[in-house]
């Protein structure tokens, strides 16, 4: 009877003993992290680097004379454009009539000594320290005008004035003319991109006071040592300012386009910052389990990281639920 009772039972223990196997199976599923992931993938990207700069004009003049003297009269006005060549500043000169009126007698007297020299009547070496005099003359007085008629070396915009008529000329400069087409602005660019940084190279400018223009210069000048403190190098970019919307003193953002990579991109949410100090991780999905990897992060690419090192294409990157994780944690891969 006895027997037969335990042969009744056996069934209902397997039965028991097999559910409780599952519960606890159960219960470890429940303990895997759920994580979303994507794949690594390998893509052909944009290299750039963008900075910020000021941009300058091309070619800045202080009109000054030589010495000190008193200013007859200042031609322009702050805001106007000059060509090359015109007449900005006369500054008194009380010497420059008198030479003017001497150098006008001595021509006379060249020309009466030139016609006598024909006839026989003069020696040639008067007629030649005539013609020396005149010439020392005319150097004088050419310096003398050089000094007193102050004329833009260039064409541009006058951008400052610091005296006015009847002043005294001391240190400062009178004037003030930048050449604002073309325009310039210098960055510095790290060492790194050196060999990459070709001149006439395109690059794209976007200034604070238009938002959503624009503008494109190219690169001019390379400097040829770098800094060894900064280990940047100096760039300098030409900006085409025919339109004349651009002026010295803008600040912007220059993007200098440094061709192009093949390199890993990942979703930037896959991307953790390590507490206490700067080092970037992901984390791999390897057999069922979270893998920490540190990696070297490039540009950023809108809503994507460039990923230098630490990965291969392909691997399983986790970009939710990596909070939670340690190395070696199991996970439950769901991709909502």
């Amino acid at each position: 009877m006895k027997t037969k009772k335990l042969i009744w039972l056996l069934p209902l223990l397997s039965i028991a003993i097999l559910f409780s196997c599952k519960k606890k199976e159960a219960v470890k599923e429940d303990t895997k992290i759920k994580v979303n992931t994507t794949v690594a993938q390998m893509e052909t990207v944009e290299k750039t680097a963008t900075y910020t700069a000021n941009v300058k004009a091309d070619v800045i003049n202080q009109i000054t004379p030589a010495m000190p003297g008193r200013i007859e009269k200042i031609y322009v006005e702050i805001g106007d454009k000059v060509g090359k060549g015109q007449l900005l500043v006369q500054m008194e000169s009380s010497s420059l009539q008198q030479q003017n009126t001497q150098l006008a007698n001595l021509e006379k007297d060249y020309a009466r000594y030139s016609e006598l020299l024909k006839v026989g009547g003069i020696a040639q070496q008067q007629v030649d320290q005539i013609k020396t005099q005149i010439d020392v003359l005319q150097t004088a007085i050419k310096n003398v005008q050089t000094n007193t008629q102050l004329r833009s070396p260039i064409s541009g915009v006058v951008t400052a004035r610091n005296y006015d008529n009847g002043d005294v000329f001391a240190q400062m400069p009178i004037l003030t003319v930048q050449q604002l087409n073309p325009l310039k602005a210098i960055v510095y660019v790290a060492e790194s991109y050196f060999t990459q940084v070709k001149l006439g190279m395109s690059v794209d400018i976007r200034l604070d006071v238009y938002e959503n223009k624009q503008f494109t210069g190219k690169v001019t000048l390379i400097y040829p040592t770098i800094d060894p403190n900064t280990h940047t190098f100096g760039v300098q970019v030409t900006v085409d300012n025919k339109n004349m919307m651009v002026r010295p003193g803008m600040f912007g953002r220059i993007t200098l386009n440094l061709g192009k990579a093949q390199n890993i991109v990942v979703p930037d949410v896959a991307v953790q910052k390590q507490s206490g100090s700067n080092d970037k991780y992901v984390y791999i999905v390897e057999n069922g389990k979270a893998v920490y990897r540190k990696v070297a992060l490039g540009d950023h690419l809108d809503t994507n990281y460039e990923i230098l090192s630490g990965i291969n294409a392909g691997d399983v990157v986790v970009t939710a639920g990596q909070t939670r994780l340690i190395d070696g944690t199991e996970v439950e891969i769901i991709n909502n």
